[in-house]
């Protein structure tokens, strides 16, 4: 039988983030799927085949059906976060902490209409929109908040 590794010991999950920004300088969030009412960026696991914008247009692929988009900075900086620990039994079969993410920016080049949450099965969100960066840390759940308050300095010189 295998020993359940104490929170503390477990690794962080290698993940990249995404700031679409549109023309008008907004960033799209979308309300998760499966928690009503948590609206969070794109951002999801990076493959261990793939580099970071790989992994960064994949993601967002993924989870808003488009790619219409040019990455225009790819943050140095890793940001960490850790689950609550009630969560982690239930995410990624227990073996992360929380996650490491690469944050990048990326210009959106097409039309709303060409946002698709049903892309991907399954989806990631039920709905989406276009706020204020200086926003999202308002729609955040709270154990990332001080992620997003992070990723917002890095990236409040683009708007």
């Amino acid at each position: 039988m295998t020993e359940k590794k104490a929170p503390s010991n477990l690794p962080y999950r290698p993940c990249v983030g995404i700031v679409l920004l549109n023309k008008d300088n907004k960033v799209f969030v979308g309300e998760r799927l499966d928690t009503p009412g948590a609206w969070q960026m794109p951002q999801g696991g990076i493959d261990p085949d793939e580099d970071i914008k790989t992994a960064a247009l994949r993601e967002l692929r993924e989870e808003t059906g488009t790619n219409e988009a040019d990455i225009i900075r790819i943050s140095e900086q890793k940001l960490h976060y850790d689950l609550p620990e009630p969560m982690i039994p239930k995410l990624w079969g227990g073996t992360f902490r929380g996650q490491e993410q690469t944050w990048v920016a990326a210009r959106f080049r097409g039309k709303d209409s060409d946002i698709c949450l049903t892309a991907h099965d399954p989806p990631e969100f039920r709905n989406w929109r276009w706020i204020r960066l200086q926003d999202t840390v308002d729609y955040i759940v709270p154990f990332k908040r001080e992620t997003y308050r992070r990723v917002i300095a890095m990236f409040e010189d683009l708007v």
